[in-house]
């Protein structure tokens, strides 16, 4: 399941219905119409939504209805918004207006983090990856650095830095994707 990832202040707005859409810079997100997306909003998954539309476009081509739809009350006040999130804003700069619809609120905040791997715990994953997987070298290599430190941070730290733990989730969820299809492990959540 793919997923949209939100500050914290605009969880409120999600599942009020008031934030239908988010503004994203740079390249293309991988949405389409149609896709259930995993609406996450300072650091829990909260919900569920459908991608009514994606629309590319520049800033200086952002509207007032954009901004509504985004839960600000101007095109002025989501500029300065996404200046806050991005710095490096321009007229010409891309954006992506995604629309979505909330279908489904959780009762209770899930970590993001345990969503990842809808509820199975990365360090159960690594194992059965380890045991019933023919996993490639650098999966391997990954996997075993993260069971052997006991934990994504630690593991970066020892590749290079923070910014590497999305090599770890990547082989993981290789691994998990993998144990799936083979049936040895699945949803929890």
């Amino acid at each position: 399941m793919k997923h949209l990832e939100f500050d914290g202040r605009y969880r409120e707005a999600i599942l009020k219905g008031k934030k239908r859409a988010t503004v994203r810079l740079g390249r293309r997100p991988n949405l389409k119409e149609g896709d259930t997306v995993l609406i996450h909003s300072g650091g829990y998954a909260i919900g569920k939504a459908v991608i009514e539309r994606v629309e590319s476009k520049t800033v200086k081509e952002l509207t007032d209805e954009d901004a509504f739809l985004d839960g600000f009350s101007s095109r002025e006040e989501l500029i300065n918004a996404l200046r806050e999130h991005y710095r490096w804003v321009n007229d010409d700069s891309k954006a992506h207006v995604i629309v979505f619809r909330l279908v489904e609120r959780f009762d209770k905040p899930v970590m993001s983090s345990d969503y990842a791997y809808e509820g199975n715990l990365p360090v159960e994953i690594a194992e059965k990856a380890l045991k019933h997987l023919n996993l490639s070298e650098e999966d391997r290599r990954l996997i075993e650095l993260f069971l052997k430190t006991g934990s994504l941070r630690k593991a970066a730290y020892r590749l290079g830095g923070l910014n590497k733990r999305h090599l770890i989730r990547e082989a993981l969820r290789r691994a998990y994707e993998e144990l799936k299809r083979k049936g040895i492990m699945g949803p929890r959540l």
